[in-house]
């Protein structure tokens, strides 16, 4: 080859069989050049790729995060809202318990309010007699009582007056034998049972019966007076009916005697017994007595 055409550096192959040391040498520095070069320029790029997609990784990690946090934000919104509406459920619930509760305690009170009240004013109507100077209790007459006083009055009739009715046995039997009966009794209860029963057994014309204390009711206008007393009571109502009776009345008492009157009649036994007692027993009575005061006043 020509000398004119060698890079410089280098010799023909005429004058030297091998390229020179400098040629070599530059051309081993040139490529490590290029090469770094390269690697820069690669190592650069990589940085540029890397950095463009850290940005987008960032950004899309920033965008993750805020939608998480976003829905994070939602969920807890949510989750509040439904611990909200769960306490709002759990207040109503203890309300409407405490207000159920509240209902129950009324209306238990008012029951047993009402059933002191109910027991008080069906119990003092039979208790206050027993409270009473004259203790006069309600004591049903039995079967053979009402026979006994029945066999007293036969072949009697006109009015007839119960003093103390009670259930007023003995008025819807005198009203069942033909008389016209009549009951006086304390008792508002009593009073309303013997009207319902003498209603039920049909002697409601003939059976009445008053709520009254015997000791202001006039008994002039019987003919036929019964009576269940106790001793207590027995002087005091036998002055009252020889003031008020007429002389062609008979009184029967039952249980206990008049203490001052001779009975015409007698019949039964223990607490069965009745006397009877016509007007000459107790008229008679009275007549003797004004005698007796009349001779006191000329002694």
């Amino acid at each position: 080859m020509r000398s004119g055409l060698l890079p410089e550096g280098f010799l023909s192959w005429d004058q030297c069989g091998a390229p020179t040391e400098p040629f070599w040498k530059r051309l081993t520095e040139r490529r490590a050049q290029v090469r770094v070069g390269e690697t820069t320029k690669r190592n650069s790029d990589t940085h540029h790729i890397l950095r463009v997609h850290g940005t987008t990784v960032r950004a899309k990690k920033d965008g993750a995060n805020a939608r998480c946090e976003a829905g994070y934000t939602l969920s807890m919104s949510k989750v509040l809202q439904g611990e909200s509406h769960t306490q709002d459920i759990l207040h109503m619930n203890l309300d409407n318990d405490s207000s159920r509760k509240r209902n129950w305690g009324l209306l238990v009170t008012g029951i047993v309010g009402g059933t002191l009240v109910v027991l008080y004013a069906v119990a003092t109507p039979f208790i206050t007699p027993a409270l009473r100077k004259i203790c006069l209790p309600f004591v049903p007459a039995t079967s053979t009582q009402i026979e006994n006083v029945l066999k007293m009055l036969q072949y009697r009739s006109g009015s007839l007056v119960d003093i103390g009715s009670g259930d007023g046995r003995i008025v819807i039997a005198a009203a069942k034998e033909g008389f016209k009966a009549v009951g006086y009794e304390l008792n508002p209860w009593l009073v309303w049972y013997s009207r319902y029963r003498a209603w039920r057994e049909g002697m409601h014309h003939n059976a009445k019966f008053y709520i009254s204390d015997l000791w202001k009711v006039s008994f002039s206008q019987y003919t036929n007076v019964v009576v269940f007393g106790v001793p207590q009571m027995m002087p005091q109502l036998e002055k009252k009916l020889e003031e008020e009776l007429d002389h062609n009345a008979r009184v029967v008492a039952c249980r206990f005697p008049f203490p001052h009157w001779m009975p015409d009649h007698t019949t039964g036994e223990g607490i069965d017994v009745v006397w009877a007692y016509d007007s000459k027993a107790f008229k008679g009575n009275e007549k003797t007595l004004s005698e007796t005061v009349q001779k006191m006043h000329l002694l």
